[in-house]
């Protein structure tokens, strides 16, 4: 699933291409919102909160998530698309610019006052400039029992941090994803999240070992069996969850988190 930093790249390109522009088409291509012409509006923003995009206008907001498979992509228009018509969602088109959303996981289309009732349940967001680090700490050790690699992971606590940044994390940190909250310093795995998300606000291709060579980018995620760049134990590869249905995947060096 994308993560914060992807989604804020998204936005930006979003709003360069269509921020202060009329919309000429507004294509619905989901049941609920199909009826939804928006033609005639001035696309006044694209955001970026957590993992959630919304785009607005003076009466609508766009709210789209990526999931796992979605993307924006921003085209000419008359340009062929490198996504099949088929997974395009919406299409918004102002002059010569079109913008569409391919397999977005999820699109709502509401009145501006609604917007809130989308995303107001999101916690601090590190890529945007009202970030709130105190609030975030206090979010994220409300529970001291919870697992931190949970705790992390949970939108509500910081939004926009993924898979891959709590892995990273916890294997700089030195600490095993089932470790409780209050067990581990958790304002210094807070403020490394941080640094590691914004460090990566620009890049198109993430990184948290500093290389930017295809295959050295990442300490463990992604890298189960490999061997740990630290100390050569292999990674290994387990599952994390509140329940069954909610589990992701964690990697770990057994050997340097402990």
């Amino acid at each position: 699933m994308p993560e914060g930093d992807t989604v804020h790249r998204a936005a930006r390109r979003l709003d360069a291409a269509l921020s202060g522009k009329v919309l000429t088409r507004c294509d619905v291509r989901v049941p609920q919102h199909a009826t939804v012409d928006l033609s005639g509006e001035t696309v006044e923003v694209t955001e970026a909160f957590g993992k959630h995009l919304v785009t607005r206008t003076a009466s609508t907001s766009i709210h789209s998530h990526l999931k796992m498979e979605g993307v924006w992509h921003v085209y000419a228009r008359g340009d062929r698309w490198r996504r099949p018509a088929f997974e395009a969602r919406i299409v918004l088109e102002a002059g010569e610019v079109q913008a569409v959303g391919f397999a977005l996981g999820q699109l709502d289309l509401v009145p501006r006052a609604e917007e809130g009732s989308l995303i107001d349940y999101l916690g601090p967001d590190p890529l945007r400039d009202n970030f709130d680090r105190d609030e975030a700490l206090a979010r994220l050790t409300a529970d001291p029992e919870r697992p931190i690699g949970l705790a992390l992971l949970d939108q509500r606590v910081i939004a926009g941090l993924g898979n891959d940044y709590r892995n990273e994390t916890l294997f700089l940190r030195g600490v095993l994803p089932e470790t409780p909250v209050g067990a581990t310093d958790a304002a210094a795995a807070l403020d490394l999240a941080v640094r590691l998300i914004r460090a990566n606000r620009d890049r198109n291709e993430r990184t948290t070992t500093g290389d930017t060579r295809r295959d050295k980018r990442l300490w463990v995620a992604h890298r189960d069996r490999k061997p740990c760049r630290r100390c050569g134990t292999p990674i290994r590869r387990g599952l994390l969850g509140e329940h069954a249905l909610s589990e992701r995947i964690t990697w770990f060096c057994p050997s340097c988190q402990t």
